[in-house]
């Protein structure tokens, strides 16, 4: 294996610095007395740049991430402005986060706060910016190789939509003939109702549309060639465009209670996509347990929403679990992805904009933060940040029942204007009180851990692509696997308890590992011979 030494930095070491508020609002560098970060050199054992999907992707809720213009709504301008805090395109720097992959959800025009009901797919929401300023983003993530992916949420549409608007007139004129008359899936009132689905009554007339979402989402047919090509168009076009893939959203609602004829749609629209690119990155929303999942993985990744949240296995096993139960559902997992032979990926997340902020029950105090991070950043795929997470932001749906708390301002604490979104109620005093700013200069900091956990990743490649085959432990709950990739095996084992545990790696591989290429977490680690040494909440990569 080709073995290329570089320069990843990581900030292991406590600093101080004074920096001027603009200083930082752009430059986004903490920076020691000296004016230069203390760093220690980490080997780099890969190819170089690798051109896959097996990235560590970063959610941002754009209204609520970066405001480039005072009107306190996050927008596309300041992403931009962001990208030296999400990645500098350096990879010898070590100063910025370092994802490899941005989501950004929708940004599409819209009447909504959250832009999932889109009134038109091919103009930019004002709020948010202009075409030109994702052209430019596209452009500086790509220069970065950094993937950019947008939210698509063509189940439903906005009833300010025209496509919406000329539906209901052609009813109104009693016009089958007209193109629209049969774009949304509609009924008669005196119709009954199929279980489980809403219809909508348009004012003034008889006409139901299907709305499942809300009233004002009403859903196009897509038993209909005609929205079936215009909803391919406008993926076309942002391919066109530049954008590298996209996150489709309420995937298994295209047909309602019909999973079957949602994964034959989605296998000819990802279909159609993969002819114009073959490496398209695509992800889908299918929030359901693995038995309906698993269907939808023939054609696409899926998000892993059995070990999301708060009862998810990541959230689980960071609380002391035993990794062992972990690192078998992954095995098992991978295996029944291979036996696929589908695109379909392996997507960790902990949470995301539409769950409570895992702050709120994964503390940056307890370590179980931490830890979580580590048992899904340091296994393969293509894991998922939500904004905010590397810092601990916090927000939850509480009494209030609004989605709104989860969708938080990020805290840059360098005179950032973006605000709370709209219908927010989360108490400014349950927030986390640490900035990006404050995070930077601490050496243990959430952010800090996020980020040397991204550096370990890249520096060992095997991780993220290598075949996985989990280490099982007898009798203690350390466990981990080994990845080989390209000729090399590397082996990741975990000690998610509170206390220091010896394991002998002979009971687990005949692998001889002689190397710590990383230690991560709250304590340390040692190997002599073949007896491995974990302090509690620590993990550890070995060559």
């Amino acid at each position: 294996m080709k073995r290329l030494i570089c320069m990843l930095m990581v900030l292991m070491t406590a600093f101080s610095c004074a920096l001027a508020e603009d200083e930082f609002y752009f430059k986004q560098y903490p920076l020691a007395e000296n004016g230069e970060a203390i760093v220690n050199d980490v080997t780099f054992y890969g190819e170089g740049s690798i051109d896959d999907n097996n990235r560590v992707f970063y959610e941002i809720f754009v209204g609520s991430f970066s405001d480039s213009n005072g009107d306190g709504i996050g927008d596309l301008r300041g992403i931009i402005n962001r990208m030296d805090y999400l990645n500098d395109g350096d990879p010898d720097s070590g100063l910025s986060l370092g994802v490899e992959g941005i989501w950004l959800t929708p940004v599409f025009l819209s009447p909504s706060y959250h832009k999932y009901d889109v009134a038109d797919f091919y103009t930019i929401d004002p709020d948010f910016g202009t075409m030109d300023d994702l052209k430019e983003l596209i452009a500086l993530c790509h220069e970065r190789d950094v993937k950019l992916i947008l939210d698509l949420p063509i189940n439903h549409t906005s009833t300010e939509n025209r496509w919406f608007r000329n539906f209901l007139n052609s009813h109104r004129l009693n016009n089958p003939g007209n193109t629209y008359y049969d774009f949304y899936s509609w009924q008669t009132a005196d119709e009954a109702t199929p279980k489980g689905r809403h219809f909508a009554r348009a004012a003034g007339t008889d006409l139901l549309y299907e709305a499942n979402f809300s009233d004002s989402m009403p859903e196009p047919d897509f038993d209909n060639v005609l929205v079936r090509q215009t909803m391919l168009d406008v993926a076309l076009y942002y391919l066109d465009l530049g954008v590298d893939g996209f996150r489709f959203d309420a995937a298994k609602y295209i047909y309602y209670g019909d999973n079957a004829a949602c994964v034959d749609f989605w296998s000819w629209y990802i279909g159609e996509l993969r002819k114009v690119r073959s490496d398209v990155y695509t992800v889908a929303e299918v929030w359901d347990g693995d038995g309906v999942i698993d269907q939808y993985l023939t054609v696409t990744s899926c998000f892993n929403f059995t070990t999301s949240q708060t009862s998810g296995l990541i959230a689980e096993t960071a609380k002391a679990g035993d990794v062992n139960r972990f690192t078998a559902y992954i095995d098992q997992h991978l295996e029944h992805l291979d036996s696929l032979g589908s695109h379909a990926l392996s997507t960790l997340f902990i949470s995301n904009h539409d769950m409570d902020r895992s702050a709120g029950y994964l503390t940056m105090a307890s370590g179980n933060g931490k830890m979580a991070a580590s048992l899904y950043l340091l296994s393969p795929g293509s894991p998922f940040i939500y904004y905010g997470e590397e810092i601990g932001l916090r927000g939850s749906r509480g009494g209030s029942n609004t989605d709104a708390n989860r969708r938080l301002a990020m805290l840059w604490g360098d005179g950032d204007t973006v605000a709370n979104p709209e219908g927010a109620t989360y108490a400014a005093n349950k927030q986390t009180p640490y900035s990006v700013k404050d995070l930077f200069p601490m050496a243990d900091s959430m952010y800090n851990h996020y980020k040397q956990l991204i550096m370990i990743r890249k520096a060992n490649p095997e991780i993220a692509r290598g075949d996985y085959t989990a280490l099982s432990f007898a009798d203690t709950k350390v466990g981990g696997f080994t990845a080989a990739w390209n000729g090399s095996t590397v082996a990741v084992l975990h000690n998610t308890t509170g206390r220091t545990i010896t394991v002998d790696l002979k009971d687990a591989t005949d692998i001889a590992f002689t190397t710590v290429a990383a230690c991560v977490g709250v304590g340390t680690c040692t190997l002599e011979g073949t007896a491995l040494t974990l302090e509690g909440q620590t993990s550890v990569v070995l060559r």
